[in-house]
């Protein structure tokens, strides 16, 4: 009898256990729609209200408390505080935007305690570690890690082959080759107009390896740079592209 009602028991609680399970499951589900739509977004580039930004960070915090911590859920909240962090420096206090840096540097890295192959999380803690606290061989190491987790990332090229060419005489010979390379690689798909500012802004200094870069880069986006450069009146050769004198004397 009593051995009946001991398996009664562990019956029912493995029911109980089997519907627990699934809506916490789903509870995680419900939250992380939401979350991967906004960091989609801001990924994207998108504005957003502080109050949206804010709601979306506590009801993350929230389902983190009840369940394990989960990587998409993790890089969500770090995303979100970056964002929240960005958005601080326009219109709060020094003291405000202060604690919003460090509570998205503690997100990040937790993030990437769970996914150490985030490129992109990676070069957002350098950005940030540089930001607030100023360049040093430490915070070099964040961006290394970032085009070791992800060297040929185009999205994520955008923003760090800006930063990377601002410190290009501090980085290793390797690593300044995988800066130019990446921005041969952005020529190469398409991002005329962010290689070009690159050119043209922090890059200016190593414009001659730059441009010898895409020399064997498709001719459709060389000559797309090369009328851009022109365009702007500066005097430097694509490699493989004539551009009419004309365009300089306008």
């Amino acid at each position: 009898m009593t051995s009946h009602a001991g398996l009664r028991s562990l019956l029912l609680l493995l029911g109980i256990a089997g519907v627990i399970w699934p809506l916490s499951a789903l509870s995680a589900f419900w939250v992380a729609v939401p979350a991967k739509e906004t960091t989609g977004r801001i990924l994207a580039g998108d504005r957003f209200k502080p109050r949206a930004l804010n709601a979306t960070m506590a009801m993350l915090e929230a389902q983190r408390r009840l369940s394990v911590a989960r990587n998409d859920v993790a890089r969500a909240e770090a995303l979100i505080g970056l964002r929240i962090a960005e958005e601080g420096t326009r219109r709060r206090s020094a003291e405000d935007t202060d604690r919003e840096a460090a509570l998205a540097d503690a997100k990040t890295r937790s993030s990437l305690e769970i996914n150490p192959a985030d490129s992109f999380l990676w070069l957002m803690l350098y950005s940030m570690e540089t930001a607030y606290r100023g360049f040093d061989e430490k915070t070099l190491g964040y961006l290394s890690q970032s085009y070791a987790t992800g060297p040929i990332e185009g999205w994520i090229s955008l923003r760090r082959n800006k930063l990377a060419l601002a410190i290009f005489s501090n980085l290793t010979g390797t690593a300044q080759q995988k800066v130019v390379s990446e921005f041969a690689g952005m020529v190469d798909s398409g991002f005329i107009d962010a290689a070009g500012l690159n050119l043209m802004g922090v890059g200016w200094e190593q414009r001659e390896r730059l441009l010898a870069s895409i020399a064997n880069v498709n001719v459709i986006p060389r000559e797309a740079l090369a009328k851009q450069l022109a365009r702007e009146g500066l005097r430097v050769r694509v490699p493989g592209i004539e551009v009419d004198e004309r365009i300089w004397r306008r």
